[in-house]
């Protein structure tokens, strides 16, 4: 008879039960997703939309900003593998996460998960009082959607949506400028688009276990989830289209060249359903993004040509 091999974690165990140190603060580094951190560059959004990416004040506020985030979202990380301990030791991928197969003790990521909310809230509110709050609700409702939310369908993907609007909301209050209520819907629809696409993925990839290691994923089937993210793509590339060309827009950025930038999305959409449906991506918005070459370039050279349409360097 064949022996399933241990997880790598599990390794590193020494016979009397303890986790050498090392083994530790490789696992717990590794819990708290450093790669994820992507998700939160969309608080740049505010400094960038607001004019504001050339003051050196405004850029290290947003940068402290973004900080602050990437701890809140750590812990967040870790709170949701110490409630999910037991359905991700069933799972053929997460039973190898540094908690579920005993590289991290529970206490740790614990105290971890305690420490990193205490120390990211705090700085928070020293970055700005309603910064700090913007930051408190995303711990809310991260907390609500790690204890309860992620088993309602529909409201499991409208919770990570909601995430991403802190995040943007967030870091145009830190930079003290107004967003565009276009580019909120657009950072709606674009992160339902994300969230449910990794739904699929799940549903395809876990097969009749679906259900079994994700409650809402009983709720969905791959014709709906197809359904739904025609419609938030579709969505979200007029919504884009909408905003760069609306009058407030142009009469903002005295220029009509942001829908210009119209190609971008529209490339980096299809190109996400094709790794989606032809080469199994979307599991990971953040590694997809990361790892596929082409997704990745279409990213850079939008921002980049929002950056000069917006700030015109040949002008000064």
């Amino acid at each position: 008879m064949a022996r399933h091999p241990l997880p790598p974690s599990a390794t590193d165990i020494s016979p009397d039960g303890e986790v050498p140190s090392r083994s530790l603060l490789l696992g717990f580094l590794t819990s708290l997703r450093p790669d994820q951190w992507t998700k939160n560059l969309i608080v740049f959004a505010g400094l960038i939309f607001g004019q504001r990416l050339l003051e050196p004040s405004a850029m290290w506020t947003a940068i402290a900003a973004f900080a602050v985030f990437c701890g809140l979202s750590s812990a967040m990380y870790l709170l949701n593998d110490l409630l999910d301990l037991e359905e991700d030791r069933r799972h053929p991928a997460k039973r190898h996460r540094a908690i579920a197969a005993g590289q991290v003790p529970v206490p740790v990521a614990a105290v971890g998960a305690v420490g990193l909310v205490a120390v990211s809230l705090g700085a928070g509110f020293w970055v700005d009082t309603q910064f700090g709050i913007v930051a408190a609700g995303f711990v809310a409702l991260l907390t609500a959607y790690s204890r309860f939310l992620k088993y309602l369908v529909i409201l499991d993907v409208l919770s990570i949506s909601a995430g991403f609007v802190l995040r943007a909301a967030g870091g145009a209050v830190a930079v003290d400028v107004p967003i565009s209520p276009w580019l909120l819907v657009c950072t709606v629809l674009l992160s339902l688009f994300l969230a449910l696409s990794k739904r699929l993925h799940e549903l395809v990839s876990l097969g009749y276990t679906a259900a079994t290691n994700r409650q809402a994923l009983a709720e969905y089937t791959p014709t709906l989830l197809g359904q739904l993210i025609t419609i938030v793509a579709g969505a979200t590339l007029v919504s884009y289209a909408v905003y760069t060309a609306e009058p407030v827009t142009v009469a903002k950025f005295g220029t009509e060249r942001l829908t210009w930038t119209f190609p971008f999305p529209i490339y980096g959409i299809f190109r996400y359903l094709y790794l989606l449906h032809r080469h199994q991506g979307g599991s990971s918005p953040s590694e997809t993004l990361l790892n596929d070459r082409p997704l990745l370039t279409c990213v850079v050279l939008w921002a980049g040509a929002i950056v000069l349409i917006i700030y015109r360097p040949w002008s000064m």
